[in-house]
């Protein structure tokens, strides 16, 4: 039997509603840390990937932990699945505890070659609703690879930072963090999985995670302005336990540069754009 054809895929659509229910969000709230929030609350930036969440039971998901593909996501049988990086614009910040709905669609899907073989990017666009009308406008690119070492070294140095956070991805942040984003995939938690399976020395750290703790290192850094488009992407992973820093600097008046870096050399990088 042929393997599907994976831009068959191109077009598809689901949609996903929401309560933003405030127990989960303080859930979010202790893992990542932040005042309280209470209802009609504005939820802090790139929170909504703890929400909208299409589960599957036991018996539907594959090895690594993820639904089995084929549903709203291609098949990319035999390959691993890495975030790679998106793109968002904020248009209103979501509220706690008011109904929802994320609308996504398959917008791309491309087979390029890569250093580590053959590669599947796969472009998700969400766009999440409330009140009527869109309040954030997001694309995900994803990543299928053939299995092969993951590239662990970093080979650009990190920039002079205007500001600097460190994190101690230790096991019991990846393990709450997969809890309250329900992300099942195994190489953040399962260290005998991500050493024999997928290559990697260590647990890695959720891109997703990464990207919202350099957003908010920006928000300390920079209180009251507001958010208006972020580009983000994964230069390499970075691994429990060794700490990491989320890093920025503004580079020229509403426009920010962010970076997570490990060891000195950059692994994840950002650009911002933002007003007063």
């Amino acid at each position: 039997m042929n393997n599907p054809d994976p831009t068959a895929w191109i077009g598809r659509s689901e949609t996903v509603a929401d309560g933003l229910d405030a127990t989960l969000t303080g859930r979010v709230t202790a893992t990542l840390g932040g005042p309280p929030l209470a209802v009609n609350d504005p939820l802090p930036p790139l929170w909504q990937w703890a929400f909208f969440i299409q589960t599957a039971p036991m018996d539907g998901l594959g090895e690594d932990g993820h639904p089995a593909r084929g549903g709203f996501l291609p098949p990319a049988a035999d390959r691993n699945r890495m975030w790679a990086g998106g793109r968002v614009e904020f248009i209103a910040p979501l509220r706690v505890g008011v109904a929802a709905e994320r609308r996504s669609t398959i917008a791309d899907v491309k087979e390029k070659t890569g250093r580590t073989g053959s590669l599947l990017f796969v472009t998700v666009r969400h766009e999440y609703w409330q009140d009527g009308a869109v309040a954030i406008s997001e694309e995900q690119d994803i990543v299928y690879r053939q299995p092969s070492p993951p590239k662990l070294q970093g080979t650009e140095p990190a920039p002079e930072a205007g500001w600097r956070e460190t994190v101690d991805p230790n096991p019991v942040l990846l393990f709450r963090y997969s809890a309250v984003t329900f992300n099942g995939h195994r190489i953040h938690y399962d260290h005998p999985y991500v050493t024999d399976k997928e290559g990697y020395p260590g647990l890695v750290v959720h891109g997703p995670m990464i990207a919202t703790l350099m957003v908010a290192a920006f928000q300390h850094a920079n209180p009251g302005k507001k958010l208006e488009h972020l580009s983000y992407r994964g230069l390499r992973p970075l691994l429990a336990p060794t700490p990491f820093d989320v890093a920025g600097r503004v580079t020229a008046p509403g426009l920010a540069e962010l970076w997570a870096e490990q060891d000195g050399t950059l692994a994840h990088q950002a650009q911002l754009r933002f007003s007063a």
